[in-house]
């Protein structure tokens, strides 16, 4: 079965990409792109360049809450990474409440008119405590009644060999009246990858003429902060000269200047801007440029990324990881293929 993909939220095409590469070794089973909408221009033509070149048109430009689905082709399976806005930790999580709260049910809505045979559903572990855990629950009730049996699972990708701390709920679901049970895969396959910082960005070197290579202009201010905060250490662990501390009241971010260990996966890929959140070299007293964050994100060097400088940091900063998104992918097609494959138990019971 070749299940022909559609996406809401689609975002640069992290998922797009792990969807259309995922191999099982069964050329009877494999994933293709059908179409795909994004509320940014600059995060489509992305999506357009890489994952779809041949067919541009099949990438939709426009905000879900006005968008007509109508015009959309059949489907066999569908991926929303819906916004994350109001259950990330870094953000004031309002959950179910705030502006973007609600736009999961889109994703329902498109589960209800096309009936795919299965689904993936994407979105920042804090869904799980947002509304006092009453958004997650309201979530999952709404994927299922629209008639699915789900699996939610808090993955940990740097348990998968990706070369950052990034943990994400992601629900699989399967239509009811198929006899297919998803399984989560297990990460033990990957135990022994080099899932370091260092080996993502050194190895192999990034060529001189890399796409989205643009080194960040740093201020000398900056520079000399830099040259205090020791590879792990942040703006506020560091021992900082009393004229290079920040002003700051309240919360201390802990990734405001974090310098990365080059010995352990990175911290956390965000789209955030301004303000010491660019994450930042080990050694060099810099900021990482577009492409080494991309690489942390497990984007080939070959990914090009369209828009501004900073339209394509956050675009990097919000995709799922290629290689995560690959390693899901496969395993649900190899539960439609009747492959075993080692699984762990769903971290999150309904």
């Amino acid at each position: 079965m070749i299940f022909r993909l559609g996406e809401l939220f689609c975002g640069p095409g992290g998922i797009g990409w792990g969807a259309t590469n995922a191999d099982i070794g069964d050329k009877n089973y494999g994933i293709v792109h059908q179409w795909a909408n994004d509320y940014d221009e600059s995060t489509c033509e992305t999506y357009r360049h890489n994952i779809c070149p041949d067919k541009p048109e099949t990438v939709y430009h426009g905000d879900i809450r006005t968008f007509d689905m109508e015009q959309l082709a059949p489907i066999d399976a569908l991926a929303f990474g819906f916004p994350c806005n109001d259950y990330s930790v870094v953000g004031e999580q309002k959950g179910i409440d705030g502006t973007f709260g609600p736009l999961y049910s889109y994703g329902v809505k498109a589960l209800k008119k096309f009936h795919p045979q299965w689904f993936l559903a994407e979105n920042v572990g804090g869904l799980r405590s947002a509304n006092e855990g009453k958004a997650l629950i309201k979530i999952l009730e709404e994927l299922k009644g629209a008639g699915y049996t789900i699996t939610p699972h808090l993955y940990k990708f740097e348990e998968y060999g990706v070369p950052q701390a990034r943990h994400r709920l992601i629900i699989i679901g399967i239509r009811n009246d198929i006899n297919v049970q998803f399984r989560v895969p297990s990460p033990a396959p990957y135990a022994n990858i080099d899932n370091t910082c260092r080996n993502a960005i050194e190895n192999p070197p990034i060529p001189a003429d890399a796409f989205n290579n643009e080194p960040t202009k740093q201020s000398q201010r900056v520079v000399e902060r830099l040259k205090h905060i020791k590879p792990g250490q942040n703006a506020f662990t560091a021992d900082l000269p009393e004229e290079l501390r920040l002003n700051v009241k309240g919360a201390k971010i802990s990734q405001i200047y974090k310098r990365l260990d080059p010995e352990k996966p990175s911290y956390t890929v965000t789209g955030s801007g301004g303000g010491g959140t660019h994450i930042y070299h080990w050694e060099e007293p810099r900021a990482l440029t577009n492409r080494e964050r991309a690489r942390l994100q497990t984007f080939p060097d070959n990914y090009e990324f369209m828009g501004t400088k900073e339209s394509v940091r956050k675009q990097i900063g919000m995709a799922v990881p290629c290689q995560g998104a690959k390693i899901i992918f496969e395993a649900v097609l190899k539960c439609f293929a009747g492959i075993e494959y080692e699984s762990v138990e769903a971290s999150i019971t309904e």
